[in-house]
């Protein structure tokens, strides 16, 4: 496997309810601050956005995009616009799809999207890279791929107390975020990736990543896999800690620990035998690290404690909370 399915296969996530506006004439709202990625769909009409001070980005139908800003931000039908408190009216509202705006007005802009909480920090973590906005254009391969999604989201959506609408809207939000990622990863939306996401489109530490991945549980050293780059151990080390964010063995450690904790989630396999198959001397040796990456031993995990690499929500630092939203 690629390293981008293998982390995205292994995702543990939390999904939340989906939210939306439903817009017309002139409106504005801004939001505080917030810790995590937000992903939004335009179903209809146009939206603006801004994040802090920096510029605004005009959106229209069919476009989707990732924010993974840690500051503020206003949505808008249009710049220089004066702003309603966005939380206050989202707050006051009993909808999933709020009205913003003049209710009377024909040509709309409706906007969506879901809540995606990441509650393992590893993923979390390689996420870091995403630029402030990115945005996946109407028309794009990509954006025509998660069409279909977007249709059923918004059926879901509008069927408030249909049987499964719960679950529907927690898987279609989960598909959604994976196919933006993908989207992000194949061409960056037009911006340079940093982290993980950028280090998989470099050719030699991309091609590293691919190794340890292909083979995870063997004894890779730092200068064998620069070798296999084409690097000297030093500079292979520097390159692979300045894009992904840590040194290479911690990295392949941190990716053993979140496989093996898939297999503890859903094989029947023993943590001996897990020990032995991720490269592991000791059941002692593997239980110490996995522990010592996820925050839990093998066996509380096993017996349903915590998820594999995931710490309970009150303990997951604020940046590694990583959230997909609508407006709000």
């Amino acid at each position: 496997m690629d390293p981008l399915s293998d982390i995205l296969s292994s995702l543990n996530v939390r999904t939340g309810s989906l939210s939306g506006i439903d817009a017309g004439g002139d409106w504005a709202l801004g939001f505080g601050v917030h810790e995590h990625i937000k992903i939004g769909v335009v179903l209809s009409g146009a939206l603006w956005l801004a994040v802090d001070d920096a510029d605004w980005v005009e959106l229209h139908a069919g476009d989707c995009y990732l924010q993974s800003a840690r500051a503020s931000f206003r949505i808008a039908s249009g710049p220089g616009l004066a702003t309603l408190p966005g939380k206050a009216v989202f707050d006051a509202s009993d909808s999933r799809i709020v009205p913003v705006g003049d209710a009377a007005v024909a040509d709309r802009t409706r906007v969506l999207g879901g809540s995606v909480t990441f509650l393992d920090t590893t993923v979390a973590l390689l996420m870091e890279g995403l630029p402030p906005v990115v945005t996946i254009e109407a028309g794009t391969a990509e954006a025509l791929a998660m069409r279909p999604l977007l249709e059923l989201l918004m059926a879901e959506a509008e069927a408030d107390g249909r049987l499964g609408t719960a679950l529907m809207a927690e898987r279609l939000t989960e598909l959604l975020f994976v196919q933006a990622i993908r989207a992000v990863a194949t061409d960056g939306g037009g911006h340079r990736l940093d982290g993980w996401l950028g280090a998989l489109g470099d050719e030699r530490i991309g091609a590293a990543l691919v190794l340890m991945h292909q083979n995870p549980a063997r004894g890779w050293t730092v200068a064998e896999l620069g070798a296999r780059a084409g690097m000297s151990r030093a500079a292979f080390a520097s390159r692979f800690r300045a894009l992904v964010g840590m040194p290479p063995l911690d990295y392949l450690q941190r990716w053993r620990m979140l496989a093996a904790g898939r297999e503890l989630r859903t094989g029947t396999r023993t943590v001996a035998a897990l020990a032995g198959r991720w490269g592991y001397g000791s059941e002692s040796s593997f239980s110490n690290a996995f522990k010592r990456v996820t925050g839990v031993s093998p066996g509380r995990y096993r017996d349903g404690a915590h998820a594999p690499g995931v710490l309970p929500p009150d303990r997951v630092p604020p940046r590694f909370r990583v959230e997909a939203t609508g407006p709000s």
